[in-house]
């Protein structure tokens, strides 16, 4: 027999079903590897995908924030590093290039390694796929700002 407290039982937990189901696993043509979206709660991937969005429209203080993003495992960090590779290939180079202006040593150290992870690790079946996809011939001027 149904009752109140059944029925209210069930109503929350189909309300947590479809809160956790609404995960996103492609952010305007980015995608989130599988480790990094199934280790994710709905909020850190919610967070995940603002970043990735505001990222696109070139915001400094979000790209510094998908640095510093809660990636889990190795996997899950080579799952972040293939995001950005992702975001750059959709901005531009010279695009990102102005993006990481400004930005500490530090902080550019850490995109550089996000990158190189993310070259070697992701799927970049993009356009001008490079077979030998390193940091240096993937993103030459990039990689000399990132230096600098």
């Amino acid at each position: 027999m149904l009752t109140i407290q059944n029925i209210g039982f069930n109503i929350v937990f189909l309300a947590l079903l479809a809160l956790t189901s609404c995960k996103q696993t492609n952010v305007d043509g980015v995608i989130i590897g599988n480790t990094l979206y199934e280790n994710q709660d709905y909020s850190a991937n919610k967070r995940l995908c603002g970043i990735i969005k505001r990222t696109l429209d070139k915001d400094q203080s979000v790209l510094i924030q998908l640095t510093e993003f809660w990636c889990g495992t190795a996997d899950g960090c080579y799952d972040l590093g293939y995001i950005l590779t992702q975001i750059i290939h959709k901005m531009g180079e010279q695009e990102f290039i102005k993006l990481t202006n400004g930005l500490t040593k530090n902080q550019k150290n850490d995109i550089s390694g996000l990158i190189v992870v993310g070259l070697e690790y992701g799927d970049n079946n993009h356009d001008n796929k490079i077979d030998d996809a390193t940091i240096d011939n993937t993103f030459p001027n990039l990689q000399k700002a990132l230096s600098d």
